[in-house]
């Protein structure tokens, strides 16, 4: 089964490097199969070659903790 890497794997796979996230490799049905469950990729169309769908992450704004007012001051005046 020919399968779309979605993410970069290290170390090699038969003596070869695995292929770059949004590369294609041909890979045993019951491997294929998990790597797609476990989202490392996703099968690949037959027919038509799409181009590889690049992810962005994007941050969530920091929360900003902003008193409403003074604490009182332990020392009396």
């Amino acid at each position: 089964m020919k399968v779309r890497m979605k993410v970069q794997i290290s170390g090699t796979r038969d003596g070869q490097e695995w292929p770059a996230r949004g590369e294609e490799v041909a890979l045993p049905d019951s491997e294929a199969e998990q790597m797609v469950s476990a989202g490392l990729a996703e099968v690949v169309d037959s027919g038509a070659k799409a181009d590889p769908v690049v992810e962005e992450a994007t941050a969530p704004e920091a929360e900003r903790s902003t008193p409403t007012s003074r604490k009182p001051s332990a020392r009396s005046k």
